[in-house]
């Protein structure tokens, strides 16, 4: 590892400490609240939309959402790492198979749509949490007996 990519790694740990920032990728429904600064008070608003695409190494991580604004496409490009990011929130997983989806801009209606994608690895840790959680809640006839 060069002097770069230390100095790079070393404030991505800084600027990401204290935030949680989740897995996501094209195709994913997004909320990302963010700072806004008007004149003297700062509010935080909410951006809603499809993450169309991500870029960038290290520091310089980007990624673009885009929504639908009284039927007005609007997009927006962030920075991951920028302070003026409060927090990423992922609605629902999106079943893409591109990693850019600038094709939506063309498209409106049922054709912009993009299907939820089911991860199968989740579904199957699930049904062994359950199934362990229903062995432990399982108490033996002996000891039911013993305790009347």
């Amino acid at each position: 590892m060069d002097i770069i990519e230390k100095l790079e790694k070393q404030y991505t740990e800084e600027l990401s400490q204290g935030r949680e920032i989740p897995d996501f990728r094209a195709g994913d429904n997004i909320v990302v609240n963010v700072r806004i600064k008007e004149g003297s008070r700062e509010r935080i608003q909410s951006f809603e939309g499809v993450c169309i695409s991500r870029s960038g190494e290290g520091l310089n991580k980007n990624f673009t959402v885009r929504k639908i604004s009284y039927g007005e496409g609007v997009e927006r490009v962030f920075s991951l790492f920028s302070p003026l990011i409060e927090s990423i929130k992922v609605i629902k997983k999106g079943k893409v198979r591109r990693s850019k989806l600038y094709y939506l801009r063309g498209r409106r209606g049922k054709s912009a749509r993009i299907a939820e994608r089911q991860d199968i690895h989740l579904k199957k840790s699930d049904k062994e949490k359950n199934e362990e959680s229903a062995d432990l809640t399982e108490v033996p006839e002996e000891e039911s007996a013993k305790e009347e």
